[in-house]
């Protein structure tokens, strides 16, 4: 297996993230707080708790370099039902102190992530809107530009492109986009090098219709160069040479839908969902993906199993019911699929520096366990 640790911390956990080093982890066990652990002794001690929020909070984001902490949250302003404010944590001394984050939303915010310079992170929400926001020395607090009027839906996800400027979404209309998120003054000129440099605040560089579901778990390759992201109707969708004409295509898998995707290396994609075991995907020498197998099994499941035996396992899965008194073959196969995750996987994040080639990373999910996975005895993953 190539599961190293798994840590029961909660009941439920709604999304988690590790400080630089790894000595802690931040986690929301479903409810307005942030946990954060620190291993002390082979054990994970709780050392922190951090209460501002009114609302279950839905993402969090961990700086790197700047050691700060990002949460967004359902909570709104009821005074002010044009604002809503999150928090940017601190470590001043052996205290976090928030620091006032003004979004001008009037909806949940859905998810958050530092960008890779960390001088802007990005909010996506419920109100069809995201927001890039930057700090403002003289005010002491986050302000946000809004990009407006391109979401039909809700925003499930943002990536950064490694160029700090490019912002991949996705929504539940069912479309992948990518905006330039370029602010003068905020990030420097030859940022655009990427982009033309007519490239305003805001502008849709390229709309992705592949999907007729909602979408989720968009990230970019560590070039840069493939974008990657899940459909509620399992499928996942990889795109390169994202601009005017892009080079897309998709695969369709047998089992439930993925929640969030990480790229391992240029050609390889782990993709973590409702299946409770994380999946492995791969590029052959032509730029064919396809998918290759779970995590802990040496080969893939045939895609020409019985389609009955398939029906009668997603029934079983999403309705709850035990497998135990079935006697089918295809769900005897996949009940030892989920044997580190009891429930949905919805995060997944890589540990250690972003790179060329990730070999370890983390799991959490709604068992409210946090699974650190290590590839380094995968060896067929990376031949």
């Amino acid at each position: 297996m190539a599961v190293t640790a798994v840590h029961q911390f909660a009941q439920c956990i709604t999304c988690h993230a590790w400080s630089a080093d790894q000595s802690m982890v931040a986690l929301c066990p479903n409810n307005n707080e942030v946990h954060i652990y620190r291993l002390v002794e082979d054990k994970w001690e709780k050392v922190y708790v951090l209460q501002k929020h009114d609302q279950v909070i839905s993402s969090m984001d961990w700086s790197a370099r700047s050691n700060r902490i990002v949460t967004a949250s359902h909570d709104r302003n009821s005074c002010k039902p044009c604002v809503l404010c999150r928090y940017v944590w601190n470590l001043e001394a052996s205290e976090w102190v928030p620091t006032l984050v003004i979004l001008r939303l009037n909806r949940a915010a859905l998810c958050v992530q530092w960008s890779p310079k960390e001088n802007k992170f990005a909010v996506g929400s419920g109100a069809k809107t995201t927001c890039i926001c930057y700090y403002e020395q003289d005010n002491n607090w986050w302000v946000s530009k809004l990009i407006r009027k391109k979401h039909n839906s809700s925003v499930t996800s943002v990536s950064w492109h490694p160029d700090n400027v490019l912002l991949a979404t996705t929504s539940t209309d069912g479309k992948c986009r990518v905006f330039s998120t370029f602010i003068k003054g905020v990030d420097a000129k030859d940022s655009k090098k990427g982009t033309s440099p007519d490239t305003k605040f805001g502008e849709l560089i390229v709309q992705l219709d592949l999907s007729s579901s909602w979408t989720f778990g968009v990230k970019w390759s560590p070039s840069g160069n493939t974008l990657a992201y899940v459909g509620h109707n399992s499928m996942i969708y990889f795109v390169d040479d994202v601009g005017p004409s892009p080079l897309a295509q998709n695969v369709v898998f047998r089992d439930l839908p993925l929640r969030d995707v990480l790229f391992v290396s240029e050609r390889k994609v782990i993709g973590v969902g409702f299946d409770c075991n994380p999946m492995v995907f791969a590029a052959d020498e032509r730029g064919i993906w396809s998918f290759v197998r779970y995590l802990g099994e040496r080969k893939a499941v045939s895609s020409g199993s019985r389609y009955g035996s398939q029906f009668s396992e997603a029934f079983v899965k999403f309705y709850g019911q035990s497998k135990q008194g079935l006697n089918n073959d295809a769900v005897e196969t996949s009940r030892t699929r989920g044997t580190v995750h009891e429930n949905c996987i919805n995060c997944i994040l890589p540990l250690g520096e972003h790179g060329k080639m990730i070999r370890r990373f983390s799991t959490s999910g709604l068992d409210g366990r946090i699974a650190v996975w290590d590839l380094e005895n995968e060896q067929d993953l990376f031949e």
